[in-house]
């Protein structure tokens, strides 16, 4: 049965919400990869930026490998014997949301405003709209991929603190605070396009850093 709506990431409910569109998970994620890889490559020959294509390329295999991750993580959520507060506290609330765009305005700032050195290394001195514009539409992805990690280590471990599971939903729960390690860590791809930025290379390790503690003691907990 499908799931209802509430009880699903903001994600899940725009690739299945959509009136008179019937995609399976596979097709929408490779819809996904498809858009944005052919954006990248279009606008990267079109204006000559072959190195912001390589790093674009990455980045659009993370954005999709997190898509494919959140339906793994929301069915696995799902499938919990959970009160119905636990499940209106992770999907209901959308608070990844909150995260995510929190996550995305400190980048867009830290870019434009504070240290510029990336954007220009990638896209030169005086950027291209359109690059700018795809460049943002798949960071904006990134971000939302973040703030959902970060919501569900948060609400492991109050569904650990609070939640009495069963043996089985105790094990599952666990392989699935485990994968969401997995999840935040796949972040950890970008890191080579990173290492002359020190401040952005500590941000997205110490995301996966936080994320892996607070489920470990989701885990411990449970």
């Amino acid at each position: 049965m499908a799931p209802h709506y509430g009880e699903t990431w903001v994600y899940e409910s725009l690739v299945g919400g959509i009136p008179g569109l019937d995609l399976s998970r596979a097709a929408a994620v490779a819809i996904q990869v498809v858009l944005f890889q052919t954006g990248v490559l279009v606008v990267g020959w079109y204006y000559g930026l072959w190195s912001a294509v390589v790093a674009g390329t990455v980045a659009v295999g993370v954005a999709a490998a997190g898509s494919v991750e959140m339906h793994r993580l929301g069915d696995g959520n799902r499938a919990l014997s959970t009160p119905a507060e636990h499940k209106r506290l992770l999907f209901g609330s959308s608070v990844e949301i909150v995260l995510g765009l929190l996550a995305f305005i400190a980048l867009v700032t830290y870019l434009f405003v504070w240290n510029d050195v990336l954007v220009t290394r990638l896209f030169g001195s005086t950027p291209p709209v359109a690059a700018v514009y795809l460049a943002l539409l798949i960071l904006w992805d990134l971000c939302y991929r973040i703030g959902t990690s970060w919501w569900s280590a948060v609400v492991a471990l109050w569904r650990a603190v609070h939640v009495e599971l069963s043996t089985s939903d105790r094990a599952r729960a666990r392989r699935i605070d485990a994968e969401n390690v997995g999840f935040s860590a796949i972040q950890l791809v970008l890191v080579p396009f990173l290492f002359e930025d020190p401040i952005l290379l500590g941000a997205v390790v110490g995301h996966v850093v936080a994320v892996a503690v607070v489920c470990t003691a989701a885990i411990l907990l449970s």
